[in-house]
């Protein structure tokens, strides 16, 4: 007699299983085709010009004259008619490629314009169907060309941005080393208070960013997609370790977060000095020392109990100090806005992962204290690094 718990069917031959995964793609693939060739947009065309889009990237400044790095954000192609420079037509020449751009296809635009320094200049690309794209330089000024000396000159104001106040930050381990468990909570919430802070703050800059990266891209969305990415991938990364409530991990990848937006700190001193801004380039360097000093704190917090070697102290200012040089070294040479939105997408998402990483820290010290996680202490705490970094932001606001 035949058993009521049947044994399941035998699995189907690997030739069906294939059929049935790339059936629905071939059926879709032939649709598409079926209707490209059926040229069914011819309808709507009629006499209406195309849609041109250029986006300036960025614009250079030498001795031989301004180069403009061009992108065609656009559906259409766009051909390059003619070039004003200061409503005068000048001579022009596309350096890697001809004068008309695909969609997507970026373009070097060399102009042999004797600009002035410290004047204004406006530049107005025609396109072959009339269409203006205007370009603003402000204040002429030579860009800064990748000598040693200038990579050197970086890289220090790099230095002084991150390593600098991170290291400063690490000399506070032998006194957290001195209090007890509920003030270590305090600044264990404190840390929290201080990452979610710089969390915001790196979000709204790749929102700021993402404002000049070119519409087809969708900087907006990616800033929020690759931030919940960037997030999860860390949690799995942390879940695997083999050693989950390692404290020097957890203390590592709060370095890792902080890199993340040292990053766009050194980004935002280095465009101002390569942009000739050498006043506020100053004033960004000194709010920067003073408002990143207490991250050295949110890092030494977690590993306050424990005594890891003198070379772990030393990689984790590097961690989270030496981003701070490559963000100058880009923003003074070659400033490239999707980069920048996907790398400080990443540190959000790292310094998100970390506040719910030291979240679970606090929950279970409380838990084993037989305290309440929240309490008036660690919520002084938290609002006491919200506070810190909110009002040393005011020194490079």
């Amino acid at each position: 007699m035949t058993s009521l718990n049947a044994t399941s069917a035998s699995p189907s031959p690997i030739w069906q299983r294939w059929l049935m995964a790339l059936g629905p793609l071939v059926v879709l693939i032939a649709i598409v085709a079926l209707f490209l060739s059926s040229d069914p947009l011819s309808v709507f065309t009629g006499d209406v010009p195309p849609i041109e889009e250029l986006q300036t990237q960025r614009v250079v400044l030498n001795s031989d004259g301004i180069t403009i790095h061009l992108i065609n954000n656009g559906p259409d192609p766009v051909t390059i008619a003619q070039v004003l420079v200061d409503d005068a037509y000048w001579h022009f020449e596309i350096t890697d490629g001809d004068q008309k751009i695909n969609r997507l296809e970026r373009a070097t635009l060399e102009i042999p314009y004797p600009w002035v320094e410290g004047e204004a200049h406006e530049v107005v690309i025609l396109s072959s169907t009339g269409v203006t794209f205007p370009v603003e330089i402000a204040v002429a000024l030579e860009t800064p060309e990748a000598t040693s000396k200038q990579f050197t000159a970086y890289g220090l104001l790099g230095i002084y941005v991150g390593i600098v106040p991170v290291a400063l930050g690490l000399l506070w381990y032998p006194f957290l080393r001195t209090i007890g468990s509920r003030w270590m909570n305090f600044v264990l919430a404190l840390t929290v208070g201080m990452l979610v802070f710089l969390a915001v703050d790196t979000i709204l800059e790749a929102l700021e960013v993402a404002t000049e990266v070119p519409g087809t891209f969708q900087g907006g969305p990616l800033v929020y997609l690759v931030t919940l990415l960037s997030f999860l991938a860390i949690v799995a990364v942390g879940h695997n370790r083999k050693r989950p409530d390692s404290r020097l991990f957890l203390a590592y990848m709060i370095a890792l977060g902080i890199g993340f937006h040292n990053l766009g700190e050194g980004l935002a001193v280095g465009t101002a000095f390569a942009l000739g801004e050498a006043s506020l380039g100053t004033f960004l360097v000194v709010g920067f020392t003073l408002h990143n000093i207490t991250e050295g704190i949110g890092i030494a917090a977690p590993i306050a109990k424990e005594r890891p070697k003198l070379i772990h102290f030393v990689l984790l200012t590097l961690l989270a100090g030496a981003p701070a040089i490559i963000g100058t070294w880009l923003g003074g040479f070659a400033f490239d806005p999707l980069l920048a939105v996907i790398f400080l997408s990443i540190g959000a998402g790292a310094i998100l992962q970390v506040v719910y990483e030291v979240t679970r820290l606090i929950l279970r010290s409380a838990e084993r204290e037989n305290q309440p996680a929240l309490s008036w202490l660690n919520l002084g705490g938290l609002t006491t690094g919200i506070a810190i970094m909110y009002f040393t932001a005011f020194l490079v606001a």
